[in-house]
């Protein structure tokens, strides 16, 4: 992926067979592989644990962008009947660790398809 960034590689090598044909079959009219451009990279790091004092499973993922700043999601599942309950003792939980709950709400695609846009050549 290195040399895809930095020019030397051309896109199209990232994809395998099916992947190229399937972009072949479906793209616009006038696209091909060679046209579309890199958005990356994000160096994320993914944890799955299960707190002590809360008995559910989170997942924290930290996407690390190259300008330093970055971005944290906490998650859990449930049952969709259980989830006013989950989501208020998830909540509960990490008020009492001192996690702020006040930030901005972006989802993490939507926020790199931007970062990198504003920055694509």
């Amino acid at each position: 992926m290195t040399s895809v960034a930095a020019g030397k590689t051309p896109v199209r090598r990232l994809f395998a067979k099916e992947p190229r044909d399937f972009f072949n079959r479906h793209a616009p009219d006038g696209i091909g592989f060679d046209d579309l451009t890199l958005l990356g990279p994000i160096l994320v790091l993914k944890l799955k644990f299960t707190p002590e004092a809360f008995g559910r499973r989170l997942v924290a993922e930290l996407w690390l962008y190259p300008d330093g700043s970055r971005v944290l999601e906490l998650s859990t599942k449930c049952e969709p009947a259980d989830a006013f309950r989950a989501a208020a003792e998830t909540r509960a939980f990490l008020s009492r660790h001192d996690v702020d709950l006040t930030g901005e709400q972006a989802t993490k695609t939507r926020q790199a398809l931007e970062f990198f846009a504003q920055r694509a050549p």
